[in-house]
């Protein structure tokens, strides 16, 4: 399977979850054993090009491939979660959403200064998590080694977000 062919697992919902949105709908790559694989494989690629050491994930959709590519790369993963989920103490960075803020907390333990940080989502849109990630990293002293995700909506300009990080997605619409 190559990575055009990934695109054939993503499934278009119009409307979704709001008149004018297009979904796309990745629980059909997530189902399929060979596409799961293949999303998996590809993002540890680009992961062991930037030597990552560690990747870290935002709840809850960056949950779902996120641990499967450290495991590739034999490295750890962490969790960035919404205000108040994490049992110690954290570091919090806050981003915008279409109408507003959110936060998203990581513990303060959870990277040591100097490692080298895969940041992953499945989807990078407007950047606003994207950006939080890269803010948790940094604030703990990590080293952003990049941004790779599955899917960009290019048209979003989310890359301009996470500037100057290099950032790698499989798909692109």
């Amino acid at each position: 399977m190559s990575i055009v062919e990934l695109a054939d697992f993503v499934r278009d919902i119009p409307d979704f979850p709001k008149p004018g949105i297009l979904f796309r709908d990745i629980t059909p790559l997530m189902a399929s054993p060979e596409a799961f694989r293949e999303a998996v494989d590809a993002l540890a690629a680009y992961g062991r090009e930037v030597d990552a050491e560690l990747v870290i994930g935002a709840e809850a959709r960056g949950f779902l491939l996120g641990p499967a590519v450290a495991n590739e790369l034999d490295a750890g993963f962490v969790l960035a979660r919404k205000p108040g989920k994490l049992p110690y103490e954290t570091v919090t960075a806050e981003y915008e959403l279409e109408y507003g803020t959110d936060r998203l907390e990581l513990h303060s333990d959870a990277i040591s200064p100097g490692t080298r940080v895969l940041v992953h989502d499945d989807l990078l849109a407007t950047g606003g998590t994207a950006r939080a990630l890269c803010s948790l990293v940094e604030q703990l002293g990590g080293t952003i080694a990049g941004c790779g995700f599955l899917i960009e909506l290019s048209g979003l300009r989310g890359r301009d977000q996470v500037a100057p990080h290099d950032v790698h997605a499989l798909l692109r619409y």
